[in-house]
């Protein structure tokens, strides 16, 4: 089976945020600006991009972040919406490859590519000896 085969390029999903104190780069690092952070940019990029492709994978599929090439354009305060758009731009063996952008109102504050591979998640989570959660016994 290939998991890929109900993913078609052009395929998109967005993640919309409000910017809060905690998505901020002074959050974590003491003495700097109170601004949308790197980091949970690409995070939110990355979950949209996880929206674009789940819909279409088999049941028990994934898809896990393998790369990222980002650029950050412009700072945005708290209180903003964020908009994050990701895009299928190429299908290749098990990974996938997007087009990702950010946006705060019509300012575009961010934009680069990201890859996912997709994965089966119980063959994944037995490399690493993780337990899939046991479902608890009725009661009566």
């Amino acid at each position: 089976m290939n998991p890929l085969e109900n993913l078609a390029v052009g395929m998109a999903a967005e993640k919309v945020v409000i910017v809060g104190p905690e998505m901020t780069v002074g959050h974590v690092v003491p003495g700097m600006p109170a601004v949308y952070a790197t980091p949970t940019m690409v995070l939110h990029m990355e979950m949209a991009a996880g929206l674009a492709a789940q819909p279409s994978l088999p049941i028990g599929y994934v898809s896990v972040g393998m790369m990222v090439n980002i650029r950050h354009l412009a700072a945005t305060p708290v209180g903003r919406t964020v908009r994050t758009l990701a895009r299928i731009v190429g299908l290749e063996d098990k990974r996938i490859l997007f087009e990702v952008e950010a946006w705060d109102g019509k300012r575009k504050i961010g934009d680069g590519t990201h890859w996912r591979g997709v994965v089966n998640l119980v063959e994944f989570e037995k490399r690493f000896g993780v337990q899939p959660p046991r479902a608890e016994p009725a009661t009566v």
